[in-house]
Protein backbone atom coordinates (compact mmCIF):
# COMPACT_ATOMS: atom_id res chain seq x y z
CA UNK A 1 0.00 0.00 0.00
CA UNK A 2 0.88 3.71 -1.04
CA UNK A 3 -0.01 6.96 -0.37
CA UNK A 4 -1.46 8.38 -3.41
CA UNK A 5 0.21 11.08 -5.53
CA UNK A 6 1.15 14.20 -3.82
CA UNK A 7 2.45 17.48 -5.30
CA UNK A 8 4.90 19.64 -4.49
CA UNK A 9 3.18 22.03 -2.40
CA UNK A 10 1.76 19.05 0.10
CA UNK A 11 5.14 17.42 0.32
CA UNK A 12 6.81 20.60 1.33
CA UNK A 13 3.60 20.69 3.76
CA UNK A 14 4.80 17.31 5.08
CA UNK A 15 8.62 18.38 5.03
CA UNK A 16 7.41 21.38 7.41
CA UNK A 17 5.59 19.33 9.81
CA UNK A 18 8.00 16.83 10.11
CA UNK A 19 11.49 19.16 10.21
CA UNK A 20 9.98 21.72 12.92
CA UNK A 21 7.87 19.25 14.84
CA UNK A 22 5.49 21.93 15.58
CA UNK A 23 2.11 20.91 17.51
CA UNK A 24 1.23 16.84 19.06
CA UNK A 25 3.76 13.93 18.59
CA UNK A 26 0.71 12.45 17.10
CA UNK A 27 0.61 15.20 14.45
CA UNK A 28 4.36 14.68 13.97
CA UNK A 29 4.22 10.43 13.67
CA UNK A 30 1.81 10.75 11.09
CA UNK A 31 3.17 12.80 8.76
CA UNK A 32 6.54 10.83 9.01
CA UNK A 33 4.49 7.81 8.07
CA UNK A 34 3.26 9.57 5.28
CA UNK A 35 6.02 11.31 3.79
CA UNK A 36 8.42 7.88 4.11
CA UNK A 37 5.41 6.11 2.13
CA UNK A 38 5.37 9.28 -0.37
CA UNK A 39 9.32 8.83 -0.92
CA UNK A 40 8.54 4.51 -1.79
CA UNK A 41 9.58 3.12 1.68
CA UNK A 42 7.69 -0.32 1.95
CA UNK A 43 4.89 -0.49 4.74
CA UNK A 44 7.18 -2.46 7.22
CA UNK A 45 10.24 -0.77 6.53
CA UNK A 46 7.66 2.60 7.71
CA UNK A 47 6.37 0.81 11.11
CA UNK A 48 10.03 -0.10 12.02
CA UNK A 49 11.33 3.00 11.32
CA UNK A 50 8.20 4.64 13.11
CA UNK A 51 8.15 2.04 16.38
CA UNK A 52 4.40 0.96 15.23
CA UNK A 53 3.04 -1.45 13.64
CA UNK A 54 1.93 -2.26 10.02
CA UNK A 55 -1.74 -2.00 10.36
CA UNK A 56 -1.21 1.07 12.34
CA UNK A 57 0.89 2.37 9.30
CA UNK A 58 -1.68 1.24 6.73
CA UNK A 59 -4.53 3.20 8.57
CA UNK A 60 -2.59 6.43 8.81
CA UNK A 61 -1.68 6.02 5.02
CA UNK A 62 -5.67 5.23 3.97
CA UNK A 63 -6.85 7.72 6.05
CA UNK A 64 -4.52 10.31 4.30
CA UNK A 65 -5.89 9.14 0.72
CA UNK A 66 -8.93 9.91 1.77
CA UNK A 67 -9.33 13.06 3.82
CA UNK A 68 -5.65 14.55 3.32
CA UNK A 69 -4.16 16.61 6.10
CA UNK A 70 -6.95 16.67 8.17
CA UNK A 71 -6.22 13.13 8.95
CA UNK A 72 -2.38 14.17 10.29
CA UNK A 73 -4.45 16.41 13.10
CA UNK A 74 -5.89 14.25 16.08
CA UNK A 75 -9.66 14.33 16.82
CA UNK A 76 -9.79 14.26 20.40
CA UNK A 77 -13.07 14.39 22.14
CA UNK A 78 -13.21 14.97 25.55
CA UNK A 79 -14.78 12.51 27.49
CA UNK A 80 -19.34 11.88 27.35
CA UNK A 81 -21.30 13.88 25.16
CA UNK A 82 -23.15 16.59 26.79
CA UNK A 83 -26.57 14.90 27.49
CA UNK A 84 -28.85 17.66 27.22
CA UNK A 85 -29.80 19.92 24.53
CA UNK A 86 -29.53 23.94 24.39
CA UNK A 87 -33.08 24.06 24.86
CA UNK A 88 -33.01 21.59 27.62
CA UNK A 89 -30.64 23.53 29.23
CA UNK A 90 -32.37 27.04 29.21
CA UNK A 91 -35.51 25.51 30.70
CA UNK A 92 -33.59 23.54 33.62
CA UNK A 93 -31.49 27.27 34.00
CA UNK A 94 -35.41 29.25 33.64
CA UNK A 95 -37.20 26.12 36.36
CA UNK A 96 -33.86 26.77 38.44
CA UNK A 97 -34.08 30.46 38.84
CA UNK A 98 -38.04 30.56 39.49
CA UNK A 99 -39.16 29.97 43.34
CA UNK A 100 -40.69 26.82 44.09
CA UNK A 101 -44.12 27.67 45.23
CA UNK A 102 -44.48 29.15 41.43
CA UNK A 103 -45.17 25.65 40.84
CA UNK A 104 -47.38 25.26 43.35
CA UNK A 105 -44.97 23.44 45.24
CA UNK A 106 -44.88 23.36 49.20
CA UNK A 107 -41.23 24.86 49.72
CA UNK A 108 -39.46 27.76 49.91
CA UNK A 109 -36.39 27.27 48.26
CA UNK A 110 -34.96 24.38 45.36
CA UNK A 111 -32.71 21.63 46.59
CA UNK A 112 -30.69 20.23 44.41
CA UNK A 113 -32.42 16.63 45.28
CA UNK A 114 -36.01 18.52 44.88
CA UNK A 115 -35.26 20.10 41.42
CA UNK A 116 -33.85 16.83 39.94
CA UNK A 117 -36.71 15.03 40.98
CA UNK A 118 -39.17 17.87 39.86
CA UNK A 119 -37.00 18.30 36.25
CA UNK A 120 -37.79 14.22 35.37
CA UNK A 121 -41.56 14.42 37.01
CA UNK A 122 -42.65 17.43 34.65
CA UNK A 123 -40.78 15.67 31.39
CA UNK A 124 -37.85 18.44 31.45
CA UNK A 125 -35.03 15.70 31.64
CA UNK A 126 -35.26 12.05 31.51
CA UNK A 127 -32.96 11.42 34.45
CA UNK A 128 -31.05 13.76 36.40
CA UNK A 129 -28.53 13.23 39.27
CA UNK A 130 -28.09 16.52 41.70
CA UNK A 131 -24.66 16.14 41.13
CA UNK A 132 -24.97 16.16 37.12
CA UNK A 133 -27.23 18.98 37.94
CA UNK A 134 -25.01 21.19 40.34
CA UNK A 135 -22.12 20.67 37.52
CA UNK A 136 -25.24 22.02 34.99
CA UNK A 137 -26.22 24.99 36.88
CA UNK A 138 -22.45 26.05 37.81
CA UNK A 139 -21.78 26.00 33.61
CA UNK A 140 -24.99 28.11 33.41
CA UNK A 141 -24.18 30.64 36.02
CA UNK A 142 -27.00 30.40 38.20
CA UNK A 143 -25.86 29.72 41.92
Amino acid sequence: MRVREIDDDEGQRLLRIVRRGIGSVVTWRRAQMVLLSAQGKPVARIAEVSFTSADRVRDVIHNFNADGFGSLYPKYSGGRPKTFTLAERREIKKIAKSKPTEQDLPFSAWSLTKLADFLVAEGVADDISHEGLRILLREEGVS
